[in-house]
């Protein structure tokens, strides 16, 4: 027979603090793909919304975020 989980729970780890696990080392310095998309479409915006540029402004759009992160 099946035992019914009733009273005999067994104890679980308290939940820990606000306390988050240490990010990995270099982590702040990775972009996202969010980011670089974002800058993309400020630089297509920038150059009046012109069609037919994307890999230019991807491109640029990297290029800037790197620089700006060393």
């Amino acid at each position: 027979m099946a035992r019914s989980s009733g009273s005999h729970s067994h104890p679980r780890a308290a939940p820990q603090s606000s306390e988050q696990a240490p990010e990995p080392h270099g982590s702040r310095n990775v972009i996202t793909h969010e980011q670089i998309s974002r800058r993309a479409y400020e630089i297509f915006m920038a150059r009046g919304g012109l069609h037919g540029s994307h890999e230019q402004d991807w491109a640029q759009a990297e290029r800037e975020l790197k620089l700006g992160r060393q």
